[in-house]
């Protein structure tokens, strides 16, 4: 957002370990673990589930494999730290390269989200029975393939579970079916100050009352950010990642650099943090990687040449994440600077492929101009709007709902994906709470709403076309 606010967020970068390589393992080491199943949350229409691998055997387990069964109904849509095939009903998870080895008394984990209201039957842990966690299959698992199969189109009611794995089509967002889609959403404030308004209470409202498609996360860098606590703000991107999972939103990793405004003034910072996080969560196919939020007094090919840095990065972790580019400007395509921000771009595009470029705009400041720029953009390159408000640019002011309706209309008849600032109860007109809704913990409804949270309410709740 081009304003200084008092915003931050920051995120930390942890490290990986290497992974080791995988060994059969003995029936007598598996007869003696245990595979135990826990919901970890529930809201009615699904689940997180998360099963817990103990080696209760003298040596190392190796290797492991946990096959399960669903009802009719009930299906696996996004999934971390195991490999998932799938046969019909009946679910196989393998370890991944990090987590095969379990050494005597230890134990992994590995977790999922599920769709509808059924839960696991007939678990076997490599082969053999979960030690009576849950009741045995009548007839015996098929073997693994030597190859992966045909994907299983997702299934269920979340936005993840109907779509899947995002993917850039030519100019589109499309799902894993290769639909264009278009997702709406909600950006969070600076989680330096607005923690308290991101939690599992409001955000059960934005996926279940709003029946928002998309959370972004934004951790600032500077202004109190992550580089104050980089440890500390990534484990609170990793929270909401996983609080955004389990309720099946995707979920925009913002690296929310505002100033200074050249992103490679942060570049190793950025390195640390996106190895970090796309490792973590790389197995999931609900994130999206939105690596520099405005950049601004920079031209165009000091941001590629960040892009070209970071991209190779997230890609070494998470081979398939959509990564969101920053343009010129505060992402406003150079309609704040002389306009030829389109050009730039294509005349020297990112060297990526499964990339969209961001735009950015403030309905009471800008106007006809910033908004043909974007209308050109959308007819050359796959554009993604991760933040806009009805407001000026300030994200305080009145409201330009006209003018606002007018950018929506152009992004719904063209499937551009949307994001709105923001779930907070700042004392700004843009922040959709009243001031002390996020204390009281009173998200529901729209009566703790400001103007403006009613009209974005009311334009996320609308039905996708998915």
């Amino acid at each position: 957002m081009r304003r200084s606010r008092s915003l931050l967020l920051s995120v930390a970068a942890a490290v990986v370990a290497a992974g080791m390589a995988l060994y059969a393992v003995t029936p007598a080491s598996a007869a003696a673990t245990t595979a135990t199943f826990a919901k970890t949350s529930d809201w009615g229409s699904g689940w997180q589930g998360q099963f817990t691998i103990t080696n209760g055997g003298s040596s190392d387990m190796t290797s492991w494999r946990v096959e399960f069964a669903l009802p009719s109904g009930t299906s696996v849509g996004s999934y971390w730290d195991a490999l998932l095939t799938t046969s019909g009903q009946r679910y196989t998870f393998t370890n991944r390269e990090y987590n095969g080895r379990v050494a005597p008394g230890q134990s992994v984990t590995f977790g999922f989200v599920g769709s509808g209201s059924g839960s696991p039957t007939g678990c076997l842990l490599n082969g053999v029975s979960c030690n009576g966690t849950v009741t045995p299959p009548t007839t015996p698992p098929t073997t693994p393939p030597t190859t992966p199969p045909t994907t299983n189109p997702p299934s269920g009611t979340t936005p993840v579970a109907k779509n899947g794995q995002l993917k850039v089509c030519g100019r589109q967002l499309c799902n894993a079916q290769g639909k264009a889609i278009q997702l709406r959403g909600m950006s969070t404030h600076g989680l330096q100050w607005y923690a308290n308004c991101v939690n599992d209470s409001s955000l059960d409202v934005l996926a279940k009352e709003w029946n928002a498609d998309v959370l972004r996360i934004s951790m600032y860098i500077q202004e109190g950010g992550y580089e104050t606590d980089p440890a500390g703000f990534t484990a609170k991107v990793n929270d909401l990642i996983e609080k955004a999972t389990a309720r099946g939103m995707y979920a925009i990793v913002d690296w929310h650099m505002l100033s200074p405004g050249d992103p490679n003034f942060n570049l190793a910072r950025a390195k640390t943090f996106f190895t970090t996080i796309a490792a973590r969560h790389k197995n999931k196919t609900n994130i999206l990687y939105e690596i520099a939020n405005e950049p601004s007094e920079v031209n165009w090919s000091s941001i590629k040449s960040y892009a070209d840095q970071i991209i190779p990065v997230i890609r070494a972790q998470d081979a398939d994440g959509v990564v969101l580019v920053g343009t010129e400007d505060w992402s406003s395509l150079g309609a704040s600077g002389d306009g030829q921000g389109v050009s730039r771009i294509l005349a020297n595009p990112v060297n990526a492929s499964n990339i969209m470029y961001t735009f950015h705009f403030y309905a009471a400041s800008h106007d006809d101009y910033y908004l043909n720029t974007f209308r050109d953009a959308i007819a050359k390159l796959p554009m993604f709007v991760t933040e806009f408000g009805t407001q000026q640019a300030s994200g305080d002011g009145g409201n330009n709902f006209a003018m606002a309706q007018r950018y929506l209309d152009l992004m719904a008849q063209n499937k551009v994906s949307w994001v709105n600032w923001n779930y907070s109860d700042d004392m700004r007109t843009g922040a959709v709470f009243t001031q002390g809704t996020c204390n009281a913990g009173a998200y529901s409804g729209t009566s703790r709403l400001k103007e403006a949270g009613v009209w974005v309410r009311d334009r996320i709740r609308t039905a996708d076309d998915f």
